[in-house]
């Protein structure tokens, strides 16, 4: 059939058949559909949505249109982790290391952010000379010798989705539960894993600020990843308030290092903590979650996760020694520490303010093109309920020059609000779905 037949049964709300929907995947891979019509078909799909067994085929489609790792050779059982992305959401640099530690191979395949901050691949790249680089051979070599990887998605792997993304993000299309599942999914799959686990957020900071909505998601990402063979579990958890203590992409791996040596922020931990019990459930490492639990606690007292993590900085080229000293990571030429104006408690911090903030000073991108400078950002960040004294820090900002700096302590002063009563956070890990 003719892309424009295709683009017109989905225009007039018809299922398209498994052959209609790799068509439309192929031809987003070799640009047999032009721009346009790659565009129509979005459009129609935003609108008239997919069923469960076109989201199934969409994926599966979307998987193959390029190679799919096989980590036959790594006997360990194989997990990752997705997160839908949040505020100060750095979980996935020390998750991974504390998982390896526990006998589970992580071959993760991450994102670069666009919006407020870096994605963990922006991250890790603050780190002198961390390459995410990789082919698939070295990513399947590297989990087979140290249990982890973590890498940017490679020419390979889910080609179809690249070009895709691109579009729907110009075209007013991103926010379409099947096309994310797709998205998702067809990276997550191709990494080769045997188990998935995703954190899918809701609150102000979230992709999808409401819970209902950001449920559906999850629930429909966990049905075709089990459809396609992979048991999966979601772990709704709120981004109404930044995560831990810091955002900014070097400031984010100094705290996932604290994380490593037993000092990471509560609300971080209690995040990490759900998704990894997950993880070595679902690769039948633990028994229950009680064991679980023991298990990624020992790997931060024994100091197996720092090892790991060390590990991996060396193997990927990243200079050891910022993993003991933070002074050896991207440093900001300005520090300011935000005042209270009044003695009270923390009524509110606003992670959306946040993030508009440390965007502001340079740690995320408005068009993917824009480089990020990897120093700045916030640390210190205060929490909703806690007590501040009059003149007491809200955070330190870390700025490399006078106007972003100005501009950030205009919109923190804003979005960190102290009152007479202290605010109540939401229950932070609040479902599992699957």
């Amino acid at each position: 059939m003719f892309p424009q037949q295709i683009i017109a049964r989905k225009r007039d709300g018809h299922s398209l058949s498994r052959e209609e929907i790799e068509s439309f995947v192929q031809g987003a891979t070799d640009g047999s559909w032009a721009d346009y019509q790659l565009s129509a078909m979005l459009m129609a799909i935003f609108i008239r949505g997919m069923n469960a067994a076109e989201t199934a085929a969409y994926t599966k489609a979307m998987m193959h249109s390029g190679l799919v790792a096989d980590l036959g050779s790594v006997k360990a059982p194989k997990a990752d982790k997705h997160s839908t992305g949040g505020v100060g959401d750095k979980v996935s640099l020390h998750l991974a290391p504390m998982v390896a530690a526990c006998g589970v191979a992580v071959p993760m395949i991450s994102g670069r952010g666009l919006g407020h901050t870096g994605g963990t691949l922006d991250k890790l790249e603050s780190i002198p000379g961390f390459s995410v680089n990789r082919s698939l051979d070295e990513f399947r070599a590297q989990v087979a010798r140290i249990g982890l990887c973590l890498i940017g998605q490679t020419a390979e792997l889910a080609p179809a989705d690249k070009k895709l993304y691109a579009l729907r993000d110009v075209t007013g299309t991103v926010e379409c539960v099947p096309l994310i599942c797709g998205s998702i999914l067809s990276k997550k799959l191709a990494e080769g894993i045997d188990v998935l686990v995703l954190d899918v957020k809701f609150g102000r900071g979230a992709f999808m600020p409401e819970k209902a909505k950001a449920r559906a998601l999850a629930q429909a990402l966990v049905d075709v990843a089990t459809a396609m063979g992979k048991p999966t579990r979601a772990v709704l958890t709120a981004m109404d308030e930044p995560l831990g203590r810091a955002v900014g992409n070097a400031l984010e791996v100094a705290e996932s290092i604290d994380c490593l040596n037993g000092q990471g922020p509560v609300d971080t931990m209690a995040v990490t903590y759900a998704l990894g019990e997950q993880m070595l459930l679902l690769a039948g490492v633990a028994p229950n979650p009680t064991e679980a639990r023991r298990q990624l606690e020992r790997s931060l007292t024994s100091g197996a996760a720092l090892v790991k993590f060390r590990e991996m900085v060396m193997a990927q080229g990243g200079d050891v020694r910022a993993v003991d000293n933070r002074a050896n990571l991207p440093q900001a030429r300005l520090k300011f520490p935000l005042r209270s104006p009044r003695a009270g408690f923390v009524g509110d911090v606003d992670a959306l303010g946040v993030a508009l903030a440390t965007r502001q000073l340079g740690a995320g991108r408005a068009k993917a093109e824009d480089r990020i400078d990897p120093a700045v950002g916030v640390s210190g960040l205060v929490k909703i309920g806690e007590r501040v004294e009059a003149g007491g820090a809200l955070c330190v900002i870390h700025a490399n020059d006078e106007r972003t700096l100005a501009e950030a302590i205009t919109t923190l002063s804003s979005a960190i609000v102290v009152a007479s009563h202290p605010g109540v956070a939401p229950r932070l890990v609040d479902e599992i779905v699957g």
